[in-house]
C-alpha cells in the first residue's frame, strides 16, 4: 500500500502512473523451456568493514521507532545489519516476489510478457491503483503482464500487482517460488485485497474497491477491535520479511542466480524506474550513483504507522552494487526524520564504497 496516507494528515505524495517511453516495447523475450537452475554455489561470506558496521549499528539504535536495517555486499559479499533477522512488515515491498514469479515463468516458458490480460470491475483492489479509472471508463481494460509488472514496480498499482499474481499462480505460486529459490525469513500473503482488510480487522468485500467504502467500514469497526488487529499485525506480520533475507535475495538476483540474464536486467531496470519514495533510500545518492528499488507503505492507526521501507540495489560508478533494505516496523515520527533515517543509511554505504576504493581493499 503506497497512497491515500494523506487522509490522515501524513502528507505523502504519490506520485501519478506515468511509463517510461518505450517501457512496454522491449519485451520480446525468448520463451522457450528453461529447465530448473542448479542452486547457485554458496558465496563465501567476509566480516563487513568496521565503518559500515558501526554506522549502521548507530544509525538504527538512535531511530525512534523499531527499524530493521540491512546492507550486503553484491561483488565483496560482506555484510552488516542493525536487528535485521526480525519480521517486518514488507507492504508493498512483497510485489518484488510477485515480479520475479512472473519472470521465472517467462524464463519457464509458461507465459510471455507481451501476453494479454483483460482487467474488469472484479478486479479492482483498493488504496493505491491509478488503473480503476482506465477499467471503471469502460466495461473492461486489456493490457500486457509486462504492462501489468512495470506499474505494480514503479507506481506501486495494487490492483496491477494482484492481477499479475493471479495471472502467474497466485498466492501459492510466489510462496513456492520463495521456497525454491531458497530466499529464506520472507513471507507471502494473498494478496493487497486479503491483507489490507485483516490488518484492518475485516474481510474483504468487493464494494470496499470503490470510493471510501473501505475506510467506512474500517471506522465503524469497535475501537478495541481495530486495534488489536492493527497491533497483531505489528507483532507478527502475515507478510513479514527479515532485512538480512531481503538483501540476500536482492544479491543474488542482481548476480544473476534468480532469473535469466534477460529477466534480470528487464526487473532491474523496472526498479530503477520507480516513481515512488523518491526521498527515501534515492534521497542519499550521489552522482553517479544508482538505484533499482520498490517501497512499501502500510497503514496508519492513529499516530503509529505500521510498515515504512524502501528496499533496493544500489550501483557505483565503478560498477560495484550493494542491496540494501530499510523497514521501520513501528513508528510515530515525522515523514521527514523517517527520509532521513534512509538517507544516510545510502550515504553510508557511499561512504564506505569510497573508503574501501581508496585503500585498495580485496574480499579475502
Amino acid at each position: 500500500m503506497t497512497s491515500v496516507l494523506t487522509r490522515f494528515g501524513l502528507g505523502l505524495v504519490v506520485i501519478a502512473a506515468a511509463q517510461v517511453g518505450g517501457a512496454s516495447a522491449a519485451i520480446h523475450q525468448v520463451a522457450g523451456p528453461n529447465p530448473d537452475r542448479p542452486a547457485a554455489a554458496p558465496h563465501p561470506s567476509v566480516p563487513a568493514p568496521q565503518y559500515i558496521r558501526d554506522r549502521v549499528r548507530d544509525l538504527g539504535s538512535q531511530f525512534n521507532g523499531r527499524v530493521g536495517i540491512a546492507v550486503r555486499s553484491v561483488d565483496d559479499n560482506w555484510s552488516v545489519g542493525w536487528k535485521a533477522d526480525e519480521l517486518y512488515p514488507q507492504q508493498s515491498v512483497s510485489k518484488l516476489w510477485v515480479s520475479i514469479t512472473a519472470l521465472d515463468a517467462v524464463d519457464r516458458g509458461r507465459v510471455r510478457l507481451d501476453d494479454k490480460v483483460t482487467l474488469s470491475r472484479d478486479d479492482l483492489t483498493l488504496f493505491h491503483q491509478p488503473i480503476a479509472a482506465k477499467i471503471l471508463g469502460g466495461s473492461s481494460y486489456t493490457t500486457t503482464l509486462d504492462d501489468l509488472m512495470f506499474k505494480a514496480i514503479t507506481t506501486s498499482d495494487n490492483t496491477c500487482n494482484d492481477k499479475l499474481m493471479r495471472s502467474v499462480g497466485g498466492p501459492d505460486a510466489v510462496r513456492n517460488m520463495i521456497a525454491a529459490k531458497h530466499l529464506g525469513a520472507i513471507r507471502f500473503y494473498n494478496g493487497e485485497r486479503a491483507l489490507q482488510s485483516k490488518i484492518a480487522g475485516l474481510i474483504w468485500s468487493p464494494s470496499y474497491s470503490i470510493g471510501n467504502a473501505f475506510y467506512d467500514a474500517r471506522d465503524a469497526l469497535p475501537k478495541t477491535l481495530r486495534e488489536a488487529a492493527f497491533n497483531r499485525y505489528i507483532e507478527d506480520p502475515y507478510d513479514g520479511a527479515a532485512p538480512s533475507a531481503i538483501v540476500a535475495a536482492l544479491a543474488r538476483l542482481k548476480r544473476g542466480e534468480l532469473l535469466s540474464p534477460e529477466s534480470t536486467r528487464r526487473l532491474l531496470w523496472i526498479m530503477g524506474n520507480t516513481k515512488t519514495g523518491a526521498n527515501r533510500l534515492k534521497g542519499g545518492l550521489e552522482a553517479g550513483w544508482t538505484l533499482s528499488h520498490k517501497t512499501g507503505t502500510g497503514q496508519v492507526m492513529g499516530p503509529v504507522q505500521a510498515g515504512y521501507n524502501d528496499i533496493g540495489v544500489l550501483t557505483a560508478p565503478d560498477g560495484k552494487s550493494y542491496a540494501v533494505a530499510v523497514m521501520i516496523k513501528k513508528t510515530s515520527v515525522p515523514l521527514p526524520t523517517r527520509m532521513t533515517l534512509m538517507n544516510n543509511v545510502v550515504r553510508a554505504v557511499i561512504t564506505q564504497h569510497e573508503t574501501l576504493r581508496g585503500s585498495g581493499y580485496t574480499a579475502q
